[in-house]
């Protein structure tokens, strides 16, 4: 499981963080202000951190200079957003930039996207009873195998990386299927139907009326 460190003074949004990539599958620890998180990264192994810049007691930027040695990841999300901010903090070594405000399926794939490109993203996800294997492209529920078409195996990861958040039937359909979604297409109704009957997962993926689909979070009923 990887381990995330959240800087964020604002402390609605860094718990709003916490509890996104908790439910993703991360393990996550959320501090507010520039020294604890200097401290934190001196005691504690990351794979990676999401860094705000403008901080209490030591500022972004200085906080990406002491984390650069040592080669962990960095994803500012900072309220910073014009050209020449974005411009500076992947020109100081981020490895992605956010501005706020941001959608959480959006910070959860560029989150994915840095740990795979730096060689620390894991190859299984797991929800429920399922374990999703991205390198042997299995899919085990309970241990047992679960025979899915590489369409359904692709929603159902699409689904797992970004549970809890609600997903747009566009985007779904855009990721999946590669290409702009038909208005009459029932092509991913269909293939969400199939995967609710194979994993019997009827209540887990919710239609979200107006949005699209979403993989309840394990907390919940």
């Amino acid at each position: 499981m990887n381990r995330i460190l959240i800087v964020e003074d604002e402390v609605p949004i860094a718990q709003l963080i916490k509890m996104s990539l908790g439910r993703a599958g991360y393990r996550c620890e959320a501090v507010h202000d520039g020294l604890t998180a200097a401290d934190k990264i001196e005691q504690n192994p990351y794979d990676l951190v999401l860094l705000d810049i403008m901080l209490p007691g030591l500022g972004g930027y200085e906080l990406l200079e002491y984390l650069r040695p040592m080669g962990t990841p960095v994803i500012f999300i900072t309220a910073k957003g014009t050209l020449g901010d974005r411009v500076r903090g992947l020109q100081l070594g981020a490895d992605d930039y956010i501005v706020k405000p941001f959608e959480v399926a959006e910070l959860i794939a560029r989150v994915e996207s840095v740990l795979r490109r730096t060689g620390r993203g894991g190859s299984k996800l797991r929800a429920w009873n399922v374990t999703l294997d991205l390198l042997s492209h299995r899919v085990l529920q309970d241990g047992a195998e679960v025979s899915l078409t590489p369409r359904e195996f692709d929603l159902l990861e699409q689904l797992m990386r970004n549970r809890g958040a609600a997903l747009y039937r566009d985007v779904l359909f855009e990721r999946v299927w590669g290409g702009e979604m038909d208005d009459s297409t029932r092509t991913l109704d269909l293939h969400i139907q199939r995967l609710r009957k194979k994993l019997g997962w009827q209540s887990r993926i919710k239609t979200v009326y107006k949005v699209g689909y979403l993989l309840v979070p394990e907390e919940e009923p």
